[in-house]
């Protein structure tokens, strides 16, 4: 990819990113604020128990993308793009992976944002879910295409090689997730997280 088209996605992500950012410390409570802190600080944790480490990269984590969702249930889709950035930025500073610039954008912070979208779909968590997580899958699809493109095994294009890859990592860790939300009392879950934060 050339490089005056690397200068845009590097300005059109770190547009989204302070977006995000201006969009949700503007709309949010202090009271909100604090549970999107405590559910970074949760999805953190179980990002740390691996379950299975991919041998190309990329891991299957304890259901880590759940308190995200929830966030963006609860609290509306700003809510849950800013705990997407903020989980990126920490997941970036203690074990990120970096080759270029754009990479990073993509691979942490918008591929967390993404989660975000879920928000919009309060009444239809499954399928809002499923949204989040195909917006996660789209920026490290792109990112592997650009970037990882000589990983690629023998015979494979980087893009059936980046779809493959992030396919499959996507599908068992979005996988979990939704099984684990499936299997929560969701409507409780997120009342009580509402009514915490506008006591």
């Amino acid at each position: 990819m050339d490089t005056k088209t690397l200068w845009i996605i590097s300005a059109i992500g770190l547009g989204v990113i302070g977006w995000v950012l201006q969009r949700g410390a503007n709309s949010l409570s202090r009271r909100t604020l604090a549970q999107v802190a405590m559910a970074v600080a949760l999805a953190m944790v179980l990002h740390q128990l691996k379950i299975y480490r991919l041998p190309q990269g990329g891991s299957i984590t304890a259901g880590s993308m759940v308190p995200l969702l929830l966030v963006a249930w609860a609290y509306g889709p700003w809510a849950g793009m800013l705990a997407g950035l903020v989980f990126g930025m920490m997941t970036l500073m203690i074990g990120g992976y970096i080759v270029h610039p754009v990479q990073g954008i993509l691979d942490y912070p918008l591929a967390y944002i993404a989660l975000g979208v879920a928000g919009f779909f309060p009444k239809h968590q499954f399928f809002g879910g499923a949204m989040g997580l195909c917006g996660r899958f789209f920026c490290h699809f792109l990112a592997g295409i650009v970037f990882f493109s000589q990983y690629a095994w023998v015979g494979w294009s980087p893009w059936i090689y980046s779809l493959a890859l992030n396919g499959l990592f996507i599908f068992l860790e979005g996988g979990l997730c939704l099984l684990i939300v499936r299997l929560l009392p969701l409507d409780r879950l997120i009342n009580a997280m509402r009514g915490m934060a506008y006591k």
